[in-house]
């Protein structure tokens, strides 16, 4: 299984001399299988441009081209690159697209595919040349064929949104993005009006329960691609609520999973390639790591599982 990863960066595009050597394209990343040869796209941020370019390059050796994508959610950053992949304008393009759908009436494709209207760009969706299929994306175990497992768990952020889990041949590269630790819903102050001891305790079994689902989701990945967006600092001071993990709390749960190899992912758009320098120093370490293998994710960055 080959990973490259075409888009790491959070919530906007940020490309600029301050973003260059970690990438400024959002969420974005490919699973090559080879036997059989197989294409996995992980999110569809601004990413998926140049993945696209990249296939069109070697599709004329490759006859038609087929791919897959599985969405982790639909926030816009994980979406926008859709309507600047080259292959749906490719007549003979088969492309099957999964993901989780929190919107009412609001199918995968209307959300998806309704960037192509002409109020937001100048296709519109029924005049795209590849065959689409869109595949509603819920929680469980899921056989892709070929040797391939899917696993798939609900994380804790504003929208639905999806883990993903991959096995093949021995091997499990995982996601956890965009998350943050479950956390007790209910007031749990007693002097507080609102509190009710009952609630507050139901909430803390709750949240206790779902972050242990979590770290058993994880448990044994040979990589995990996780969300750690902010410091711990930066977190408890303003960012509870906003769907994304501390490293510190990312890093101690890939420990307490067995991980392997863990990739820091979804950096914020305001963090520097100096920062991002910083950081690794103090985190990627052997004071830190404990037998896991830990590094900030970088645009361009090829791996082997």
């Amino acid at each position: 299984m080959n990973i490259k990863l075409w888009g790491v960066r959070g919530s906007i595009p940020c490309p600029g001399p301050y973003t260059a050597k970690y990438g400024g394209n959002t969420s974005c990343i490919a699973l090559r299988f080879e036997e059989p040869e197989r294409l996995i796209i992980i999110d569809a941020g601004s990413g998926i441009r140049e993945l696209g370019n990249d296939i069109m390059a070697d599709a004329h050796h490759n006859g038609p081209i087929k791919v897959e994508i599985f969405l982790t959610h639909t926030h816009w950053d994980h979406i926008m690159g859709f309507p600047f992949f080259s292959p749906i304008y490719v007549p003979g393009t088969q492309i099957k697209i999964y993901g989780p759908v929190s919107f009412g009436d609001d199918t995968l494709e209307d959300v998806v595919g309704g960037q192509l209207t002409y109020r937001y760009f100048p296709v519109r969706r029924a005049e795209l040349s590849a065959e689409i299929e869109y595949t509603d994306l819920k929680e469980g175990r899921f056989d892709l064929g070929d040797g391939i497992v899917l696993t798939t768990k609900y994380l804790n952020h504003p929208l639905l949104c999806l883990g993903l889990r991959f096995e093949h041949q021995g091997k499990v590269i995982c996601t956890a993005y965009d998350t943050e630790p479950f956390r007790n819903l209910f007031c749990s102050d007693p002097q507080d009006p609102c509190y009710d001891k009952v609630m507050a305790h139901e909430g803390e079994i709750v949240a206790r329960e779902e972050n242990r689902r979590v770290e058993e989701f994880l448990t044994g990945a040979d990589l995990l691609i996780q969300d750690a967006q902010y410091t711990r600092e930066e977190y408890e001071s303003s960012k509870v609520g906003w769907g994304h993990t501390s490293l510190e709390y990312a890093i101690a749960m890939a420990k307490r999973s067995s991980v392997k190899k863990m990739a820091i992912f979804h950096h914020d758009p305001l963090r520097r390639d100096d920062q991002i320098e910083e950081l690794t120093k103090k985190y990627c370490n052997a004071d830190h790591a404990n037998g896991t293998e830990i590094f900030f994710a970088r645009e361009g960055m090829d791996m082997e599982l």
